[in-house]
């Protein structure tokens, strides 16, 4: 969030932290079925330190997310994920609304 209480555009945070130096992953909502709390294209930006900013499931996946965006940033290899009421994963992170999501995460290149 911004100093006013603005919620600042995840792609944007991404930018500068990268041209901050940072190591940046992004992981994107590319897939939802059923009740999932974030739409499709929804972003989440991670840096090497575990700083944040978006979101890709309201708070319920974000832990696990920003734990793989961690190996994605250090190997480089992008990863999809998938949480959903059939995962155990996602009962124990929240998910259980009775949606599922797919969430694809990047390292930010220059």
């Amino acid at each position: 969030m911004t100093k006013e209480g603005n919620i600042l555009d995840p792609l944007q945070v991404a930018e500068t932290w990268h041209r901050q130096g940072r190591a940046v992953a992004l992981a994107t909502v590319i897939e939802t079925w059923g009740s999932a709390p974030r739409p499709v294209g929804s972003h989440l930006v991670i840096d090497g330190e575990g700083n944040f900013q978006g979101s890709v499931s309201g708070g319920c996946v974000e832990g696990a997310v920003i734990a793989e965006a961690a190996d994605v940033i250090q190997s480089g290899a992008p990863k999809i994920l998938e949480f959903g009421v059939a995962d155990e994963t996602a009962w124990r992170v929240g998910l259980s609304c009775g949606g599922r999501i797919r969430v694809y995460i990047e390292r930010v290149d220059g």
